[in-house]
């Protein structure tokens, strides 16, 4: 009887709803409330002084034909349906260090992508255009072809993601189907939809040595998705 319920339990487990992500609040400006702060400020940009000219050079093209984006200095603002704005600031120094870089448009989620970027860390935030709401995912959106659903891949080993999933939009927010882990040791993992209903991830050793390599597949059976693993 006891392994008949643990059995019913795993099913319940792998067979339960997906489960939408929180929004997310992004930093804002770094604050200097005292000298000391200022004195940081100084130290911090004086071994390492922030590239500002040469990024937001090449974020400009990005949004250049977009009326709902704009930056002045080193405040992204994205417009918000409703006459409202989100406003992205950098902070260019100390533990709280992030700047954000402006990616594109997704008309398949409606929402905009901004790369965030972190002392040691980076990620992908979703600004939904209709609410102004934020979510995260660690790896860039990958689409399938059909649009109903996409899918990132990531390989960072210092933070300790590993990861391959699938999310698709649910009421103005994303909704994670399923995830798996990757081998990223081997190097970095290159996603690909294989069709709607199947996507791969490939990793493989960069120097090619051994001919070390390993595919992740996942296939749509059903309401949920199965995980399969080939190499060489």
């Amino acid at each position: 009887m006891l392994a008949r319920l643990l059995c019913l339990a795993v099913v319940l487990l792998l067979s339960g709803p997906a489960l939408a992500q929180e929004p997310w609040t992004p930093p804002g400006a770094c604050k200097a409330e005292t000298w000391n702060d200022v004195e940081q400020w100084r130290e911090w940009n004086s071994h390492t002084p922030p590239d500002n000219a040469t990024r937001w050079a090449e974020e400009k093209p990005r949004y250049t034909n977009d009326r709902d984006v704009w930056r002045v200095l080193d405040r992204l603002y994205i417009a918000i349906d409703g006459g409202k704005v989100l406003t992205l600031s950098d902070c260019a120094y100390g533990d709280d260090l992030h700047f954000y870089l402006y990616e594109r448009w997704d008309q398949s989620g409606e929402f905009h992508i901004v790369r965030t970027y972190f002392y040691e860390d980076h990620l992908y935030a979703l600004v939904m255009r209709k609410t102004g709401r934020v979510y995260t995912v660690p790896g860039r959106p990958i689409w399938s072809p059909d649009r109903t659903r996409f899918a990132y891949s990531v390989c960072d080993l210092l933070n300790g993601k590993e990861e391959f999933a699938i999310l698709s939009m649910s009421g103005d927010r994303p909704k994670e189907e399923t995830k798996v882990q990757l081998p990223c040791t081997l190097g970095d993992c290159k996603l690909v939809w294989e069709g709607n209903t199947m996507v791969s991830a490939t990793c493989e050793d960069p120097q090619g040595k051994g001919g070390k390599r390993q595919v992740v597949r996942l296939t749509r059976k059903g309401d949920g998705w199965t995980s399969t693993t080939s190499g060489r």
